[in-house]
């Protein structure tokens, strides 16, 4: 995976409830366009319910939503195999805990910087918010590349990336999970850390963890899940489904796979899958455990998948967008499909869009695919049911059950089924029926603000 392009720092003008605030994130955020482009989305699909409700301008809602309730940057020094010392940043924004303890992923990456910690972390306001749970919006990581290194070397880093951010986390506090970089294996060895350091086993303060050790059935599988039955979900609306559709998907990570293996439970047959080398295409469907094999187990490049799989083949470089498909869900990372490549879908007929990625699409896309009808789902809503899941991991932590899989899972498609119906229902409430965008941003928003009105300014 390459760093995400950078956007397009020429906002358009936003109603004059918003501008000042955006004004003074520009001020304040120069260099951070990640998040830039985040808050306006947001701004840009709320100021309706800012005219409806004077109240939350007269309660400086927006002002204090932009600004993060806590931001920890610090220090990770480790040492490699070869004995040489090696320092990394890691960083934790605790955005919003007016609904629950902040709630948010890490992602270890080369190209995590504040910027895209803020946008994913003010994203995860809305998306949580969304899901009903009761849990606020956090996001963390380290600009730590986990890529070649060795487990003894991993295991380093995140004994020392706890050591430090272990103080400012717990059940009642702040819960991370998984994300980008972060796995079964680091969370393991994250959660070690932090059970050795405090001499708690407090099941509850990290998601994701591993099934015989507190974690939930369908955890793994949630986000990509998730945002297949939300197309599902937005296609129902229009008396369609996905049975019999080809579906495009980006990405060869947990969500990208998962989307794939629920995509074809559905009767649809997804077609791509990719990394930073390039894409496969198999008109056959993607054969899930074979792509699990090489990218979960050997580590290796989408390339080995067309190697090893005579109906497939490999596209070095180019754009999965180029594919002709029924659905797109990309599930690789922010700002990965432009307008170039949204103009490319819709001239093959692509019906509907479903982000697995958290905002992986680019405004002019975004615009493109509404102009012309396509059915948009945006990641705050769509790729929800992660954290969603993650919540009902931590309410079996709290109570010491455990769920079925299947019983996770019906869960799991209700609290999608909630979140397209409230999505749904703001966007006809503010007179933009259709418009997830806008109806996702509003609902979330509507719950948020209502929470920080009512505990006072803190």
């Amino acid at each position: 995976m390459t760093p995400s392009p950078s956007p397009s720092a020429d906002f358009h003008p936003l109603a004059d409830t918003v501008q000042p605030v955006f004004d003074t994130v520009l001020a304040r955020s120069p260099h951070e366009p990640e998040f830039q482009q985040a808050v306006h989305e947001v701004l840009n699909s709320i100021a309706p319910v800012l005219e409806r409700h004077p109240e939350y301008v007269d309660g400086g809602i927006v002002e204090r939503l932009v600004e993060p309730e806590r931001q920890i940057l610090f220090r990770v020094p480790w040492v490699d195999d070869a004995g040489r010392l090696q320092v990394d940043r890691g960083y934790r924004i605790q955005f919003s805990s007016v609904l629950g303890p902040y709630k948010g992923g890490l992602r270890f990456h080369p190209s995590v910087n504040l910027s895209i910690i803020k946008f994913l972390g003010f994203e995860q306001i809305f998306k949580n918010a969304l899901t009903g749970q009761g849990i606020g919006g956090g996001k963390g990581g380290s600009d730590f590349d986990p890529h070649g290194r060795s487990d003894a070397e991993i295991m380093r880093f995140c004994q020392s990336f706890m050591s430090e951010l272990y103080r400012h986390l717990g059940e009642h506090t702040d819960v991370p999970a998984g994300d980008i970089g972060v796995g079964g294996r680091e969370i393991g060895y994250l959660f070690g850390q932090y059970r050795k350091i405090t001499n708690r086993h407090e099941s509850g303060m990290f998601t994701g963890k591993g099934t015989g050790w507190g974690g939930a059935e369908v955890r793994t599988e949630a986000t990509g899940y998730g945002a297949v039955f939300f197309a599902q979900e937005m296609l129902g609306v229009h008396g369609d489904s996905l049975d019999g559709k080809r579906v495009a998907v980006s990405g060869s990570g947990n969500v990208a796979i998962y989307a794939i293996q629920k995509a074809a439970q559905l009767g649809a047959t997804a077609v791509t899958a990719s990394d930073s080398s390039g894409y496969v295409v198999d008109d056959e469907g993607i054969d899930v455990d074979l792509l699990r094999q090489i990218k979960e187990v050997e580590r290796a490049r989408i390339v080995e998948y067309a190697r090893r799989r005579p109906s497939a083949r490999f596209v070095e470089g180019g754009s999965v967008w180029e594919v002709p498909v029924d659905i797109a869900v990309p599930s690789a990372t922010q700002n990965e499909l432009d307008h170039e490549a949204a103009q490319a879908l819709i001239a093959n007929g692509v019906r509907a869009v479903s982000e697995g990625a958290n905002m992986p699409c680019v405004p002019s896309a975004i615009d493109a695919f509404q102009a012309a009808g396509v059915l948009f789902a945006p990641g705050k809503a769509a790729n929800a049911g992660g954290v969603a899941t993650s919540a009902l991991e931590m309410s079996q932590n709290a109570s010491r059950q455990r769920w079925s899989f299947d019983a996770s899972e019906n869960k799991l498609r209700e609290i999608m089924a909630d979140i397209h119906r409230a999505a749904f229902d703001a966007a006809e409430r503010y007179d933009v029926a259709g418009d997830y965008v806008a109806g996702a941003n509003i609902a979330g928003f509507e719950r948020v603000a209502a929470a920080m009105l009512a505990q006072g300014v803190i």
